[in-house]
């Protein structure tokens, strides 16, 4: 089994949306759409009646999940909404019929209608870059080597970043853009409604607080 995902470490995010920007560049995303939003979460108080500077704050970058059980490709009438062998949820344009229903079933909001070509549309995880082994546009121009790609199922310490550098060489600080290094409850998923998506979040010493 196959299940490409991103995992992004949120204590090196800096939301510069150099992200955001690159996939817009790369996929042609319409005006006032995005296939990957940036997320200020916070200032939040680090404990009750904390004022500045006891706050704590995070970028949260969220897209398509490209779930395990998507709820989107349940809902397609005419399966243009389908899950690939790789574990990617694509979208065949020329099945969409624009009723909007897979919009309406996802629980992160990622999906919008094209309103020029009437069909829906949303992350690929850049299916015609990583076809020729290459990364997600997200992630490759990620500067702050927060953002990394790989197979789930291989364990995400097997991720890749920019320069081919994988996630699990650079934790230490004895490597260049080090990782500091995550244990198990530092891994989160955005909120999960019986869909289990794939992407993860590693967030530490800071509340999580995608599950609102």
């Amino acid at each position: 089994m196959t299940q490409y995902a991103i995992v992004t470490d949120l204590n090196k995010c800096v939301g510069c949306l150099a992200c955001s920007v690159a996939c817009k560049a790369m996929n042609g995303v319409p005006i006032g759409n995005f296939w990957n939003k940036t997320l200020r979460i916070g200032p939040n108080p680090k404990y009750e009646g904390a004022q500045f500077p006891d706050v704590e704050m995070y970028f949260l970058t969220v897209q398509c999940q490209h779930c395990e059980d998507p709820e989107c490709v349940k809902v397609c009438p005419t399966q243009a909404s389908h899950k690939l062998d790789d574990g990617t949820v694509q979208i065949d344009k020329s099945k969409c019929i624009g009723c909007q229903f897979c919009v309406m079933s996802c629980p992160y909001g990622v999906r919008y209608l094209n309103e020029d070509e009437r069909v829906v549309e949303k992350c690929t995880l850049c299916e015609q870059r990583v076809a020729q082994d290459e990364l997600p546009a997200c992630v490759a121009q990620c500067g702050g080597f927060a953002r990394w790609f790989g197979d789930l199922d291989e364990g995400i310490e097997t991720f890749r970043g920019p320069y081919g550098k994988q996630l699990g060489e650079l934790v230490g600080d004895g490597c260049d853009y080090p990782v500091k290094p995550f244990s198990d409850s530092d891994v989160h998923t955005l909120p999960n409604v019986g869909n289990n998506p794939s992407f993860r979040y590693i967030l530490r010493d800071r509340t999580w607080q995608g599950e609102e």
